[in-house]
């Protein structure tokens, strides 16, 4: 990691297209090049963490230990305050049948509860392992603070995006172009601490 100008793979714990699309962009001007995990055949791994943080470490490990490569894992979900954090570190798989069930789901959830009390962010916690044995894993964490609209708007990004409010671009996370929101998301943030702590490392 000395030269931020050579190129190094690392794997990207995660088979999520979207997150592959987002990172990549993101981490490229360190000179790394993120490859999924489909690549390593790298098997799914049990989540059982109680914790973002957990989580992306249990996923880091397991690409590591397949893959010989260093690995990156980030591990994402929504907070929605009036649910009590819910639905968290199960976020992805909230209702058990994808994106657009998760979102009915939540919609559901929260009625017609007016727009102070839908306050909720996403939360991202990425780790960085220079191998499976790594006994101090980067990590980095951030939020992202929004509202949940009462309908999905927008066609760009995935998950929960439709739903997500952004005040300061008064729009939801899928309406925000692929570039702006990779400068302001969780995932952004999280990212820009992990490129700071690797050029230090």
């Amino acid at each position: 990691m000395n030269d931020p100008a050579q190129e190094q793979v690392v794997v990207l714990a995660s088979g999520n297209k979207g997150k592959l699309r987002e990172l990549a962009g993101i981490l490229a001007p360190l000179g790394l090049r993120l490859k999924s995990q489909a690549e390593f055949n790298v098997p799914e791994v049990e989540e059982n963490g109680l914790s973002f943080v957990e989580n992306a470490i249990i996923k880091a490990r397991a690409a590591a230990g397949c893959s010989g490569l260093a690995a990156i894992a980030d591990d994402s979900g929504l907070e929605v305050d009036f649910l009590n954090g819910a639905p968290g570190i199960h976020s992805a798989r909230y209702s058990g049948q994808g994106d657009a069930a998760n979102n009915a789901k939540l919609l559901a959830a929260l009625g017609e509860l007016p727009r102070e009390q839908r306050t909720a962010r996403f939360q991202c916690a990425l780790v960085f392992m220079r191998h499976a044995l790594d006994p101090m894993p980067l990590v980095c964490q951030a939020s992202w603070e929004g509202y949940i609209l009462e309908a999905p708007r927008g066609e760009n990004g995935f998950g929960y995006d439709p739903l997500f409010y952004v005040p300061r671009y008064q729009c939801s996370s899928a309406e925000l172009p692929a570039g702006v929101k990779n400068r302001i998301s969780h995932r952004a943030m999280a990212s820009a601490r992990l490129l700071e702590a690797l050029r230090q490392r």
